[in-house]
Protein backbone atom coordinates (compact mmCIF):
# COMPACT_ATOMS: atom_id res chain seq x y z
CA UNK A 1 0.00 0.00 0.00
CA UNK A 2 1.81 3.30 -0.82
CA UNK A 3 2.53 6.06 1.82
CA UNK A 4 0.13 9.39 2.55
CA UNK A 5 3.28 10.97 0.98
CA UNK A 6 3.24 8.60 -2.27
CA UNK A 7 -0.60 9.23 -2.24
CA UNK A 8 -0.30 12.88 -2.09
CA UNK A 9 2.81 12.81 -4.92
CA UNK A 10 0.01 10.53 -7.04
CA UNK A 11 -2.80 12.73 -6.36
CA UNK A 12 -0.56 16.13 -7.77
CA UNK A 13 0.51 14.54 -10.84
CA UNK A 14 -2.96 13.45 -11.62
CA UNK A 15 -4.43 16.96 -10.64
CA UNK A 16 -1.31 18.54 -13.13
CA UNK A 17 -2.42 16.12 -15.64
CA UNK A 18 -6.40 17.30 -15.74
CA UNK A 19 -5.48 21.47 -15.98
CA UNK A 20 -2.97 20.40 -18.82
CA UNK A 21 -6.07 18.25 -20.51
CA UNK A 22 -8.12 21.23 -19.88
CA UNK A 23 -5.72 23.76 -21.57
CA UNK A 24 -5.62 21.27 -24.52
CA UNK A 25 -9.09 21.28 -25.10
CA UNK A 26 -9.28 25.36 -25.75
CA UNK A 27 -8.04 26.87 -28.52
CA UNK A 28 -6.64 29.96 -26.89
CA UNK A 29 -5.40 31.20 -23.58
CA UNK A 30 -7.64 30.31 -20.31
CA UNK A 31 -8.51 32.12 -16.72
CA UNK A 32 -7.71 30.49 -14.15
CA UNK A 33 -11.24 30.66 -12.76
CA UNK A 34 -12.67 28.59 -15.94
CA UNK A 35 -9.60 25.94 -15.50
CA UNK A 36 -9.93 25.65 -11.76
CA UNK A 37 -14.18 25.22 -12.33
CA UNK A 38 -14.11 22.75 -15.69
CA UNK A 39 -10.77 20.44 -12.97
CA UNK A 40 -12.50 21.01 -9.48
CA UNK A 41 -10.09 22.09 -8.06
CA UNK A 42 -9.73 24.80 -5.88
CA UNK A 43 -8.76 28.00 -7.39
CA UNK A 44 -5.47 27.71 -4.94
CA UNK A 45 -4.79 24.48 -5.46
CA UNK A 46 -5.10 24.96 -9.32
CA UNK A 47 -2.92 28.39 -9.22
CA UNK A 48 -0.42 26.51 -6.88
CA UNK A 49 -0.19 23.97 -9.55
CA UNK A 50 0.19 26.23 -12.85
CA UNK A 51 2.86 28.03 -10.63
CA UNK A 52 4.84 24.93 -10.90
CA UNK A 53 4.12 24.04 -14.98
CA UNK A 54 5.11 27.52 -15.54
CA UNK A 55 8.55 26.70 -14.41
CA UNK A 56 9.25 23.71 -16.08
CA UNK A 57 8.00 25.40 -19.31
CA UNK A 58 4.37 23.01 -19.67
CA UNK A 59 2.81 26.14 -19.17
CA UNK A 60 2.77 30.08 -20.29
CA UNK A 61 1.20 32.76 -19.21
CA UNK A 62 -0.26 35.54 -21.18
CA UNK A 63 0.30 39.25 -20.45
CA UNK A 64 -3.96 39.06 -19.20
CA UNK A 65 -3.02 36.95 -17.01
CA UNK A 66 -4.67 33.53 -18.39
CA UNK A 67 -2.50 30.02 -18.97
CA UNK A 68 -2.01 28.16 -22.06
CA UNK A 69 0.36 24.85 -22.90
CA UNK A 70 4.06 25.98 -23.51
CA UNK A 71 6.68 25.57 -25.99
CA UNK A 72 8.12 23.06 -23.68
CA UNK A 73 5.46 20.63 -24.31
CA UNK A 74 5.65 21.26 -27.98
CA UNK A 75 9.38 19.94 -27.92
CA UNK A 76 8.51 16.91 -25.93
CA UNK A 77 5.77 16.37 -28.91
CA UNK A 78 7.96 17.09 -31.56
CA UNK A 79 10.90 14.39 -29.87
CA UNK A 80 8.05 11.93 -29.44
CA UNK A 81 6.93 12.72 -33.36
CA UNK A 82 10.51 12.15 -34.02
CA UNK A 83 11.03 8.82 -32.35
CA UNK A 84 7.53 7.23 -34.40
CA UNK A 85 8.52 8.34 -37.49
CA UNK A 86 12.52 7.13 -36.85
CA UNK A 87 10.78 3.47 -35.68
CA UNK A 88 8.32 3.31 -38.78
CA UNK A 89 11.35 4.50 -41.10
CA UNK A 90 13.60 2.08 -39.38
CA UNK A 91 11.31 -1.17 -39.28
CA UNK A 92 11.85 -2.70 -42.32
CA UNK A 93 15.61 -1.70 -42.99
CA UNK A 94 16.65 -3.50 -39.15
CA UNK A 95 14.26 -6.53 -40.26
CA UNK A 96 16.13 -6.66 -43.88
CA UNK A 97 19.44 -6.25 -41.92
CA UNK A 98 18.34 -9.24 -38.97
CA UNK A 99 17.54 -11.65 -42.07
CA UNK A 100 20.52 -11.06 -43.30
CA UNK A 101 22.94 -12.00 -39.93
CA UNK A 102 20.38 -14.18 -38.00
CA UNK A 103 21.02 -11.55 -34.79
CA UNK A 104 19.26 -8.69 -32.59
CA UNK A 105 19.24 -5.74 -34.14
CA UNK A 106 18.62 -2.31 -32.15
CA UNK A 107 17.88 1.22 -32.78
CA UNK A 108 18.80 3.69 -30.32
CA UNK A 109 18.85 7.30 -29.64
CA UNK A 110 20.48 9.74 -27.05
CA UNK A 111 18.90 11.20 -24.21
CA UNK A 112 21.66 13.22 -22.40
CA UNK A 113 24.26 10.95 -21.15
CA UNK A 114 22.59 7.70 -21.81
CA UNK A 115 21.17 5.87 -24.82
CA UNK A 116 17.49 4.63 -24.95
CA UNK A 117 16.19 1.62 -26.93
CA UNK A 118 13.27 2.72 -29.14
CA UNK A 119 13.23 -0.47 -30.95
CA UNK A 120 14.42 -3.81 -31.61
CA UNK A 121 14.07 -6.89 -34.51
CA UNK A 122 14.71 -10.17 -32.18
CA UNK A 123 17.25 -12.38 -33.86
CA UNK A 124 16.32 -15.75 -35.93
CA UNK A 125 18.45 -17.38 -32.73
CA UNK A 126 17.70 -17.15 -29.02
CA UNK A 127 19.44 -14.72 -27.07
CA UNK A 128 18.85 -13.69 -23.61
CA UNK A 129 18.72 -9.98 -23.20
CA UNK A 130 18.71 -7.65 -20.20
CA UNK A 131 17.97 -4.43 -22.03
CA UNK A 132 14.50 -3.98 -23.44
CA UNK A 133 12.51 -1.16 -25.79
CA UNK A 134 12.84 1.61 -23.00
CA UNK A 135 15.56 0.50 -21.84
CA UNK A 136 19.27 2.82 -21.17
CA UNK A 137 22.52 2.70 -20.86
CA UNK A 138 25.42 5.07 -20.46
CA UNK A 139 26.98 6.17 -24.04
CA UNK A 140 30.62 4.57 -22.85
CA UNK A 141 29.24 1.12 -22.52
CA UNK A 142 27.32 1.17 -25.75
CA UNK A 143 28.85 0.68 -29.64
CA UNK A 144 26.34 3.56 -30.59
CA UNK A 145 27.15 5.72 -27.31
CA UNK A 146 30.96 5.57 -28.12
CA UNK A 147 29.66 6.87 -31.79
CA UNK A 148 27.48 9.70 -30.25
CA UNK A 149 30.53 10.77 -27.88
CA UNK A 150 32.68 10.72 -31.17
CA UNK A 151 30.21 13.00 -32.64
CA UNK A 152 30.75 15.92 -29.64
CA UNK A 153 34.61 16.11 -29.83
CA UNK A 154 37.67 15.01 -27.59
CA UNK A 155 36.56 17.77 -24.55
CA UNK A 156 33.37 16.62 -24.60
CA UNK A 157 34.41 13.02 -24.10
CA UNK A 158 36.57 14.39 -20.86
CA UNK A 159 33.64 16.64 -19.77
CA UNK A 160 31.65 12.94 -19.76
CA UNK A 161 33.51 11.37 -17.88
CA UNK A 162 34.03 13.95 -15.27
CA UNK A 163 30.37 14.33 -15.10
CA UNK A 164 29.47 10.66 -15.25
CA UNK A 165 32.49 8.84 -13.34
CA UNK A 166 31.72 6.29 -16.31
CA UNK A 167 29.95 3.58 -14.29
CA UNK A 168 30.80 0.14 -14.87
CA UNK A 169 27.72 -2.36 -15.81
CA UNK A 170 29.72 -5.45 -16.41
CA UNK A 171 33.66 -6.05 -15.62
CA UNK A 172 34.40 -5.42 -19.35
CA UNK A 173 33.03 -1.82 -19.02
CA UNK A 174 35.35 0.94 -20.04
CA UNK A 175 36.47 2.82 -16.50
CA UNK A 176 39.34 4.83 -17.84
CA UNK A 177 39.06 8.03 -19.88
CA UNK A 178 42.26 7.58 -21.71
CA UNK A 179 40.90 4.29 -22.71
CA UNK A 180 37.53 5.88 -23.78
CA UNK A 181 39.37 8.24 -25.80
CA UNK A 182 40.93 6.08 -27.51
CA UNK A 183 38.03 4.00 -28.37
CA UNK A 184 36.06 7.59 -29.71
CA UNK A 185 38.66 7.87 -32.02
CA UNK A 186 38.57 4.68 -33.62
CA UNK A 187 34.90 4.88 -33.75
CA UNK A 188 34.99 7.97 -35.73
CA UNK A 189 38.00 6.76 -37.97
CA UNK A 190 36.12 3.79 -38.74
CA UNK A 191 32.86 4.90 -38.75
CA UNK A 192 31.24 1.81 -36.44
CA UNK A 193 31.66 1.26 -32.90
CA UNK A 194 32.19 -2.27 -30.66
CA UNK A 195 30.60 -3.58 -27.52
CA UNK A 196 32.77 -5.78 -26.10
CA UNK A 197 30.65 -7.11 -23.45
CA UNK A 198 30.53 -3.63 -21.69
CA UNK A 199 26.50 -3.59 -21.38
CA UNK A 200 25.75 -7.12 -20.85
CA UNK A 201 28.34 -9.81 -19.88
CA UNK A 202 28.53 -12.49 -22.69
CA UNK A 203 26.83 -10.14 -24.94
CA UNK A 204 28.66 -8.05 -27.77
CA UNK A 205 27.58 -5.34 -30.17
CA UNK A 206 28.53 -3.54 -33.33
CA UNK A 207 27.04 -0.07 -33.85
CA UNK A 208 26.94 2.57 -36.85
CA UNK A 209 25.39 5.99 -36.95
CA UNK A 210 22.11 6.81 -38.48
CA UNK A 211 22.21 10.97 -39.64
CA UNK A 212 19.45 13.00 -40.82
CA UNK A 213 19.35 15.47 -43.90
CA UNK A 214 21.86 18.25 -42.19
CA UNK A 215 24.03 15.44 -41.87
CA UNK A 216 23.98 15.38 -37.59
CA UNK A 217 23.74 11.73 -36.01
CA UNK A 218 20.35 11.56 -34.28
CA UNK A 219 20.24 7.83 -33.66
CA UNK A 220 21.85 4.35 -34.25
CA UNK A 221 21.82 0.91 -35.51
CA UNK A 222 23.27 -2.20 -33.81
CA UNK A 223 23.63 -6.11 -33.72
CA UNK A 224 23.69 -7.71 -30.77
CA UNK A 225 24.81 -11.21 -30.15
CA UNK A 226 26.70 -13.80 -27.99
CA UNK A 227 30.17 -12.64 -27.95
CA UNK A 228 31.15 -16.52 -29.74
CA UNK A 229 28.56 -15.50 -32.37
CA UNK A 230 29.29 -11.86 -33.29
CA UNK A 231 31.01 -11.74 -36.50
CA UNK A 232 33.39 -8.71 -37.75
CA UNK A 233 32.34 -9.47 -41.60
CA UNK A 234 29.19 -8.12 -40.78
CA UNK A 235 29.88 -4.30 -40.44
CA UNK A 236 29.92 -3.72 -44.24
CA UNK A 237 25.44 -5.12 -44.06
CA UNK A 238 25.21 -2.87 -40.86
CA UNK A 239 27.00 0.22 -42.22
CA UNK A 240 24.60 -0.42 -45.49
CA UNK A 241 21.71 -0.61 -43.83
CA UNK A 242 22.98 2.47 -41.44
CA UNK A 243 23.21 4.59 -44.54
CA UNK A 244 19.42 3.41 -46.03
CA UNK A 245 17.91 4.03 -43.04
CA UNK A 246 20.02 7.41 -43.22
CA UNK A 247 18.79 7.90 -46.74
CA UNK A 248 14.95 7.50 -45.77
CA UNK A 249 15.86 10.47 -43.23
CA UNK A 250 16.98 13.11 -46.34
CA UNK A 251 20.83 12.25 -45.90
CA UNK A 252 23.14 12.13 -49.36
CA UNK A 253 26.60 11.41 -48.90
CA UNK A 254 28.78 10.63 -52.49
CA UNK A 255 31.15 8.52 -50.32
CA UNK A 256 28.24 6.32 -48.40
CA UNK A 257 26.60 6.24 -52.21
CA UNK A 258 29.04 4.54 -53.69
CA UNK A 259 29.54 2.25 -50.93
CA UNK A 260 26.09 1.70 -50.84
CA UNK A 261 26.10 0.08 -54.36
CA UNK A 262 28.89 -2.53 -53.19
CA UNK A 263 26.32 -4.03 -50.14
CA UNK A 264 22.79 -2.35 -50.11
CA UNK A 265 21.36 -4.82 -52.41
CA UNK A 266 20.08 -6.74 -50.03
CA UNK A 267 18.11 -4.74 -48.87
Amino acid sequence: MPSSSESGSIKVIHRMASLLDELAAHDGPVSLKVLAQATGLHASTAHRILNTLLDIGYVERTGAGRYQLGVRLLQLGNRVQMHVDLRRDALPVMEALRDLVGETVNLTVREGDEVVYIERVSGTRNMRVELVIGGRAPLHVTAVGKLFLAEDGSRAVDEYAARTRMPALTPGSVRKVDRLRELVVEAADRGYARDRQETEEGVECIGVPVRDGSGRMIAGLSVSAPADRLREDWVSALQAAGLRLSERLGYYSQQGNDRATRGVNAY
